[in-house]
């Protein structure tokens, strides 16, 4: 009895956590970069530092989406602490609306945890019409502490990396809430006129 009770609380305490290990696994992954995950910040510090960085920008499509998506800016140099801004554009390549979201990672891995974000269009719904293009905003900095870490001393050179995948689930969204319209049309169309008198 005890035994069966104590090999089903294990069970269920793996169950959790399995749950668990993926927003784990993300928290570690923002908190140290590691996997090339950058920071989010609200701005950048007051003081920047001495180090400069060239930062390379990097676009990628799924594909099964059918974007054209591209950096409008292949490089710049920025100086550690200092604030950059820089654009992406994606245009719908079809005569359908489509939508995307768009992961990201920074090489090398290990300055993830110095790249700060502060504002981005990555994990957002894009909705682009069809034919549409449209501009999307980068702004970044990176952090002056990455001059304290002795394991990048030889980078000076970092690159930003985009793909961009098709949000099925917007996309059904969408299509469910057309054809539930249509359905409601095509009931109003066939029902008799207000003032029709049944028999």
């Amino acid at each position: 009895m005890r035994t069966g009770l104590a090999l089903s609380l294990v069970v269920v305490g793996m169950v959790g956590l399995s749950f668990a290990a993926v927003p784990l696994y993300r928290i570690f992954c923002q908190v140290t970069g590691y996997g090339g995950t950058t920071q989010v910040a609200e701005a950048a510090p007051d003081k920047a530092g001495q180090r400069f960085f060239t930062v390379r920008f990097d676009a990628n499509v799924d594909s099964r989406l059918a974007w054209a998506f591209e950096p409008l800016q292949r490089a710049v140099e920025v100086r550690a602490g200092e604030q950059a801004l820089v654009f992406y554009q994606a245009r719908n390549l079809t005569d359908k609306t489509l939508f995307g979201t768009a992961t990201f990672n920074v090489t090398p891995l290990k300055v993830g945890q110095y790249f700060n974000k502060v504002q981005c269009f990555c994990f957002t719904e894009q909705r682009l019409e069809p034919g549409e293009a449209v501009d999307m905003a980068v702004s970044f900095y990176v952090d002056p502490a990455v001059s304290e870490d002795i394991d990048l001393d030889e980078v000076k050179t970092i690159t930003l990396s985009y793909t961009f995948f098709e949000d099925i689930e917007a996309a059904s969204a969408v299509h469910q809430k057309m054809a539930g319209a249509t359905a409601s049309r095509k009931i109003l169309q066939d029902a008799p006129p207000a003032d029709t008198k049944l028999n």
